[in-house]
């Protein structure tokens, strides 16, 4: 999906996590939310898999945090919707400025109010309150700062090593399913995942297809949604293209497909996210009815 030329970005909503202090990486062992361990943690985006155990201090607005400067010059050459269209990064910041403007138009029809989230967009490694940012864990929110951590090289990575689609819409999917983690944060679901954080029917999962849905739903509207400057949409009509662009990014991070590719089998019980079809299948719930309602996943008896 790709931006209209002339609407502005704004650079003030995404601050710089740094350029470089550590080389891309590989597979690493590790925690799954609320401490499961999991034989593949690399790549799967979502929640920050360190760490997360509730609670922690919202900083005061404006306030630099660990893993995030406000400086102005990081992001100088993302200006307009065209930069966007030709910048990774720009895309980022560009698919950050709607998915929040959506939000918060959306949310005050369930009498609820949208709390600004910042996205740190770095390259290498950086520092987040849930503890270190790396496209290793790939984009994570971190409930204990707020804030949505995206290494600018995970792209690449998902299409190198996981055979996503490299289409503006893969990347913008992965975007508005962080922020819909920090839409479920501000509704108070996301200690759901830790309750109950692994299994094909988990919390865990739950929450995860939950974030692909309202990824879907922003999606369906995203054509609609405008940049305050200029009074034009952020983004152009999606095609039949953008569409099967996203869905390959779903199903590229299915837990089915990351297991099946590292360990040479799959196991359900060890699962976190939900499968590749699942995950599609969720995404399109979102995307064929724009309907927040339809969204809630601990509604339903299966998610599978």
């Amino acid at each position: 999906m790709s931006f209209n030329e002339n609407v502005t970005l704004d650079t003030s909503q995404v601050s710089s996590g740094g350029r470089g202090g550590g080389a891309p990486g590989g597979m690493v062992v590790g925690g799954g939310i609320g401490g499961i361990i999991m034989l593949i943690l690399a790549m799967v985006f979502g929640i920050n898999p360190s760490d997360i155990t509730g609670g922690g201090d919202q900083p005061a607005p404006g306030q630099v945090q660990s893993g995030g400067e406000q400086d102005a010059a990081a992001f100088a050459e993302c200006v307009t919707g065209a930069d966007a269209n030709t910048n990774v990064e720009c895309r980022v910041i560009g698919s950050v400025n709607s998915v929040q403007a959506f939000w918060a138009g959306e949310l005050p029809r369930f009498g609820k109010q949208w709390q600004p989230t910042q996205t740190v967009l770095y390259r290498g490694t950086t520092q987040s309150a849930c503890g270190t940012a790396s496209n290793q864990v790939g984009p994570f929110y971190c409930p204990l700062d707020k804030k949505v951590y995206i290494d600018a090289s995970f792209f690449q990575i998902l299409e190198q090593q996981f055979g996503s689609s490299a289409g503006p819409l893969a990347q913008e999917y992965i975007v508005a399913h962080e922020y819909g983690h920090a839409l479920q944060d501000q509704l108070g679901l996301l200690g759901r995942a830790q309750q109950d954080p692994q299994g094909p029917e988990s919390g865990a999962v739950r929450i995860e297809l939950m974030a692909d849905c309202l990824g879907g739903v922003w999606a369906n509207h995203a054509s609609t949604v405008k940049d305050e400057d200029t009074g034009q949409p952020f983004l152009k009509q999606l095609t039949d293209q953008d569409i099967k662009d996203a869905l390959s990014a779903a199903s590229s991070v299915g837990d089915d497909r990351i297991q099946q590719k590292t360990q040479g089998r799959v196991n359900p019980e060890n699962w976190t996210h939900g499968s590749a079809e699942a995950r599609q299948r969720w995404f399109l719930q979102g995307f064929k009815t724009g309907d927040l309602n339809q969204c809630d996943t601990f509604a339903v008896a299966s998610v599978n």
